[in-house]
């Protein structure tokens, strides 16, 4: 069984959180380290993928930046989404190599990652055919959006925990008009739902999606 290690980096800016990425993605292709998932929380930040629309977004970049949103035109599949606290996003820095190279397969992977983890809330999730993403009583809880070099992973998921929904007002969510969004605290009935349980499932759900047994941190000079 292979191993795969953690990389928690809390609260992180979009951009810093990209370079690490980035970093880990060409060491990863190296074999300087094993598959690694990173975890964090993003400051406030709208971004739009490759082939994104920007009829999505639904405010001016001015207004993003006096209120202290960033906006970023990025490389990963997918449109636009808001990223903030309260907002679990996922990278896996994976090589491919030993998934068979199946892009789609892993996109689904990672959807069934995703459902496996919110089981332990109560909610019952699925994906929907023909769009990536997971979600829970017709409202979207998880959104989804890769990038691949060299059949080296980066980019990954975002799943919403107990962020401000009224973030989504701002855009187009995935670019599908009629799209709801919702979050774990507002689909659980278990009561409080924290970033780190949260967390420690995404973790047990990434071991057993992908057959691979948590090695622990990752230790890493990111300077």
């Amino acid at each position: 069984m292979n191993e795969f290690k953690i990389l928690n980096l809390g609260l992180t800016d979009y951009k810093k959180a990209l370079n690490i990425q980035l970093g880990l993605l060409d060491k990863r292709k190296n074999n300087l380290i094993p598959d690694t998932l990173i975890l964090l929380e993003h400051s406030p930040t709208i971004t739009i993928g490759r082939g994104g629309d920007l009829k999505n977004l639904l405010v001016s970049q001015n207004y993003l930046k006096d209120k202290g949103i960033y906006f970023e035109q990025i490389s990963r599949g997918g449109d636009i989404t808001f990223h903030g606290p309260g907002q679990i996003v996922g990278y896996p820095i994976m090589n491919l190599n030993s998934l068979g190279r199946d892009i789609h397969k892993y996109l689904r992977s990672l959807e069934h990652l995703i459902i496996d983890m919110l089981k332990n809330y109560g909610i019952k999730a699925s994906g929907f055919k023909g769009i990536t993403g997971v979600w829970s009583n017709d409202k979207k809880i998880a959104s989804i959006g890769i990038g691949v070099k060299r059949w080296i992973t980066y980019h990954g998921f975002a799943i919403n925990i107990n962020n401000d929904l009224n973030c989504y007002d701002m855009i187009i969510p995935c670019g599908l008009s009629k799209v709801r969004m919702t979050n774990v605290t507002t689909e659980s009935a278990t009561g409080k739902v924290t970033i780190e349980n949260a967390n420690d499932y995404i973790i047990d759900s990434f071991s057993k999606t992908f057959n691979q047994k948590y090695s622990g941190i990752l230790n890493i000079n990111l300077n």
